[in-house]
């Protein structure tokens, strides 16, 4: 690789804001608040670009249904052979844009750069005094006010593809990802129009192939209308600010990419009768123009609690209408 040229980077930082977050109790789970929001989302996941979310594991291809591919890196699969992607990699994808759009900390640091590290963007540590993402997604000793549903494929079947081989990160020789000494912000990858395959020189994986549709949901309790709706936009809900998933392995190179629709939003208007019966009443179930009504009510409400820079920022990243090509060299 060493005569080859190095592409420019496929991926932006968004900076932290210059204010520390603002740390709160969070609202508990004893007991569902009358004056919060509770209830489920519907999900339709589907890939725009390949996705591979690895389990780490060899098969035959033959074994996962995968023909002409002797062994490749797996994804995880149901009994029947439906792909399925985890829904802590979801929570995982989710919570990184809800960070990255909030004035919040991270979830994660490795000691390797934790002096590199701004010290107002340490994960919580404190289950009483939480920023805006550990109060909804969790933190050190605090569950979190919404749950993930492994996402599972409507139909049985996966593809084979070729990882290109990447480099690692290497943010010790690139001035970018630092000022002063401090991280400079978060990493994303630009949504792009295609996943690059290397053919017979890369790594072969299990992948959903483009178009692949997976079915998900998330549990929510005990939100704010600006928690809920921050959650709505991070889902590419808000029209003036669309956004992709991006995903898994291989995201430099194009993987990753899956749209989001809301199918349809469970909020019981009353909770006894809701957990008195297997059946949530029609009358709890939000769809169509109705729907619609609801998550834009909700996305106006996060007026004064999304940063509005990152969101620009993000949404240009992620944005389905203008797609970026991968890189053609080595990356």
């Amino acid at each position: 690789m060493g005569s080859q040229s190095v592409s420019s980077k496929p991926y932006e930082l968004i900076p932290f804001p210059k204010e520390s977050p603002k740390l709160e109790r969070p609202a508990g789970h004893a007991k569902f608040h009358a004056d919060r929001l509770h209830g489920t989302l519907f999900l339709t996941l589907t890939v725009q670009t390949a996705v591979h979310v690895s389990t780490g594991f060899l098969a035959l291809g033959s074994d996962v249904g995968v023909r002409g591919i002797p062994l490749l890196k797996t994804m995880t699969t149901t009994p029947d052979q439906k792909l399925k992607i985890q829904g802590s990699s979801l929570k995982g994808a989710i919570r990184a844009m809800y960070e990255a759009i909030t004035n919040s900390t991270l979830a994660v640091i490795t000691n390797k750069y934790r002096s590199q590290i701004p010290p107002d963007r340490h994960p919580c540590r404190k289950k009483e005094q939480l920023c805006p993402a550990s109060r909804v997604f969790g933190a050190l000793d605090w569950q979190g006010l919404v749950e993930f549903s492994d996402a599972i494929a409507v139909s049985a079947g996966s593809s084979g593809g070729s990882l290109p081989a990447l480099y690692r990160p290497r943010p010790d020789q690139r001035r970018a990802y630092f000022q002063n000494g401090k991280a400079a912000g978060r990493k994303f990858y630009y949504a792009q129009t295609e996943a690059l395959d290397a053919g017979n020189g890369g790594t072969p994986t299990q992948q959903a192939a483009k178009k692949t549709v997976f079915k998900t949901q998330i549990h929510f309790k005990n939100l704010t209308s600006a928690e809920l709706g921050t959650l709505l936009t991070v889902l590419g809900q808000d029209p003036n600010h669309p956004m992709l998933l991006k995903l898994g392995g291989g995201k430099p190179v194009g993987l990753g990419s899956i749209q989001i629709t809301i199918d349809k939003i469970e909020r019981p208007a009353n909770l006894k009768d809701r957990y008195s019966s297997y059946v949530a009443p029609a009358s709890d179930i939000l769809e169509g123009e109705t729907l619609k009504a609801f998550i834009q009510k909700q996305i106006k409400a996060t007026q004064g609690y999304i940063l509005p820079g990152q969101l620009k920022q993000l949404s240009s990243i992620l944005n389905p209408t203008a797609l970026r090509k991968p890189p053609s060299g080595v990356y």
